[in-house]
């Protein structure tokens, strides 16, 4: 990442981080139980301590109210994998981009303004900061057969314009990112899809060799995913990993997939935490929650799996 400052300076400036100090990317959780009072607070304190931090929001209540209201269902499919995620038309893919680039990203970036944060809001879209391949079919599950449904608006990330953030991060800016992304067609074009956001924050982690911090409404990954006082607290060797993912049920499934992409990426460390707790980020910063090291990746993990996920969601 590039820096700015004179290097006689003792204390860093705005957007520069200690080289003992990465940036850190914190994705803050869509679920109508996560409270982002205790996330913006958390970023506000990083940023006046000269950290670099990136925040990526999903937001999947809102936009399935969004569709309700204009008189759709949302629509939930299973992929072949087993991974359960949402089929977005593009009906499903206007009220999509209307709940996350326009409601919720312009709504969480006027909190992080009013608490002193110089925020800056922005699509996948924008700058081609999200890019890959549109996917406008895939395959599901339905009734215990495979089929492939058409009409898909959703992609897979392959890009991030790490050049983009960097800059406005040089510049004392905090960026705050939600899908859509860009997808690329096959004959050139671009058209804006949904991408999970998990593993959307997993790109841009990895992209900015960035700590993750993945905040969600429970607090951390439990080895019996019905049982709190089983919280896992970290895996640092492939067979924790392992056991890990074996205990990630359901969403969380995804989250740990998402770790696993942003530590192949360049990430240095991932953690799982509860958004609702006190100081949430520089508590799951300090040790609470779930970390994921990167010495749990086995030394030939490329992190081919994440095309598990054949339907996606913010």
């Amino acid at each position: 990442m590039s820096e700015t400052g004179n290097a006689a300076d003792d204390e860093p400036s705005a957007g520069e981080s200690s080289a003992a100090e990465p940036p850190v990317v914190v994705k803050i959780g869509g679920a109508k139980a996560v409270d982002p009072a205790g996330a913006v607070g958390d970023v506000a304190d990083l940023v006046d301590d000269g950290r670099d931090v990136v925040v990526v929001h999903g937001g999947s209540t809102v936009v399935d109210e969004t569709i309700e209201r204009l008189g759709m269902e949302p629509e939930y499919v299973e992929s072949a994998s087993g991974v359960t995620g949402r089929f977005t038309d593009a009906d499903a893919m206007e009220a999509f981009t209307m709940a996350m680039a326009g409601k919720l990203n312009t709504e969480l970036t006027a909190l992080f303004r009013e608490a002193g944060v110089d925020a800056v809001g922005l699509s996948g879209v924008d700058g081609g900061l999200l890019s890959g391949p549109r996917k406008s079919a895939v395959r599901v599950v339905e009734d215990g057969k495979r089929k492939i449904r058409r009409g898909e608006h959703s992609g897979t990330i392959e890009s991030v314009n790490a050049d983009l953030l960097s800059g406005l991060l040089a510049d004392g800016y905090t960026p705050v990112v939600s899908p859509p992304m860009e997808g690329k067609e096959s004959d050139g074009g671009v058209t804006p899809v949904n991408a999970d956001a998990d593993r959307a924050a997993a790109a841009v982690a990895g992209a900015l060799d960035a700590d993750l911090v993945l905040l969600t409404d429970v607090t951390g990954v439990y080895a019996d995913p019905e049982d709190p006082g089983t919280l896992i607290e970290s895996a640092a060797t492939p067979d924790e990993l392992a056991a890990l993912e074996g205990a990630a049920e359901g969403f969380m499934g995804k989250k740990v997939m998402a770790a696993k992409e942003a530590l192949s990426g360049g990430s240095g460390r991932v953690v799982v935490a509860d958004a609702n707790s006190e100081d949430p980020i520089l508590a799951a910063l300090g040790g609470a929650g779930t970390t994921i090291e990167r010495s749990a990746l086995e030394a030939d993990d490329d992190g081919d799996d994440a095309e598990d996920t054949e339907a996606v969601d913010a």
